[in-house]
């Protein structure tokens, strides 16, 4: 067996998987969560077993440590999973980086320079290289950034309206988030349709925690809604999305907060949770039902900034033949669905109502047979991406 190691390095957590980059099988995936707390969790899961164990989970180096013994317990050791490759994500690549990347001591030390642009992310995914290259000193480490995908953006997408000069020098430009769902994505629709990706121009919505949106022109990406950080645009989980950036001033003035406060509020006091109180759709689903007038609100403007987007979207690409929902949300919520393409029959989308209802693991069509614009759920997988990612780079 020739399996891959995944790793996805949080701030507080982090995920991972063996996988068979042929078949495209988990073998065995694992968390570690609440670390830094004394009730850390850590459990491994082969099949329909899955071992777990509450302990104290000081650092990374400690939860990951765990967790490769743990294997051992759920009938794979470390050592005997056939692992010839580590993928390790890493959100920001910066100018730098725009496809998979073997890991070294210099590459190490430009990912941690570029933690400057996200500061939230690249440290967590660093200490996730940092163990499993201590664990695994002879198998190649590979890198794959979120933000390779869009490196193909055109200016006019990737450029913002500021000062040339300082956005040179700080490396201020949108460099988009989610890059490697929304390639795998992609990709996974044109081989559903049995196109060739050169032959469709499709609007991919990743819907999770996180949201972002994209316009893939030929498989291609030319728009993104990230931007320099995950922080802008879709509304999501406890992120904001877009906003008048005068907003931040008026806070630093008016309420005297901090750039670190502003922060705190704008990435996890803000979005859905921010507006209702929660995060989790299922949730907030059930407020709605109960009369909230907060929840109904979050999802009316999580719809309205879906749909700007979505809107922009097919007049940037002029045609579109798919609209495909992935992630969490969009793969799970059937509300959300509906409530985005309602009422878009005179662009060509017609939503199947009991298609969309259904219920279903693998990829699905949700508009009619004879809707101009095929819309479906596709699935994303991250990890797989990933995986075969690093073993075409090592060969």
């Amino acid at each position: 067996m020739s399996t891959v190691l995944v790793v996805n390095s949080g701030s507080s957590s982090v995920k991972f998987q063996v996988v068979d980059p042929d078949s495209g099988h988990s073998v065995l995936q694992g968390i570690v969560e609440r670390i830094g707390d004394a009730d850390g969790r850590v459990a491994v899961t082969r099949g329909d077993d899955t071992t777990e164990k509450t302990t104290d989970i000081p650092d990374h180096v400690t939860g990951l440590r765990l967790a490769f013994e743990m294997m051992t317990d759920a009938g794979l050791p470390l050592a005997e999973a056939g692992i010839t490759a580590v993928g390790h994500r890493v959100v920001h690549g910066g100018t730098v980086f725009s496809e998979p990347t073997l890991i070294d001591d210099s590459v190490v030390a430009t990912i941690d320079e570029l933690s400057a642009l996200a500061p939230l992310h690249n440290p967590a995914n660093l200490r996730g290289i940092e163990v499993a290259r201590r664990e695994l000193p002879d198998v190649p480490q590979v890198a794959v950034f979120d933000t390779a995908f869009f490196h193909t953006l055109p200016a006019a997408a990737s450029t913002y309206a500021i000062d040339a000069a300082t956005a040179a020098k700080h490396d201020i430009k949108r460099y988009g988030m989610h890059g490697t769902s929304h390639e795998y994505v992609s990709g996974r629709v044109a081989e559903y349709l049995g196109r060739s990706p050169s032959d469709v121009n499709q609007i991919v919505l990743h819907l999770g925690n996180g949201a972002s949106a994209s316009a893939v022109r030929g498989g291609v990406a030319v728009d993104t809604s990230m931007g320099l950080t995950p922080l802008e645009g879709l509304v999501m989980g406890t992120r904001s999305g877009d906003i008048d950036p005068g907003i931040v001033m008026h806070l630093r003035r008016s309420a005297d907060m901090d750039v670190d406060a502003i922060d705190e509020l704008l990435n996890r006091r803000s979005g859905i949770k921010g507006l209702s109180g929660v995060t989790d759709f299922r949730e907030l689903r059930r407020l709605i039902d109960d009369g909230d007038e907060a929840a109904a609100l979050a999802f009316d403007v999580y719809v309205h900034r879906l749909r700007r987007y979505l809107g922009a979207y097919m007049i940037e690409l002029g045609h579109v033949d798919v609209v495909t929902f992935t992630a969490g949300v969009g793969e799970n919520s059937a509300e959300v669905r509906a409530a985005a393409l309602a009422d878009l029959e005179m662009y060509g989308i017609e939503l199947d109502e009991e298609r969309n209802t259904e219920r279903g693991k693998g990829i699905r069509v949700i508009s009619t047979d004879d809707s101009p614009v095929t819309v479906l759920v596709v699935p994303t997988n991250e990890e797989l991406a990933i995986a075969r990612a690093a073993v075409a780079l090592i060969g």
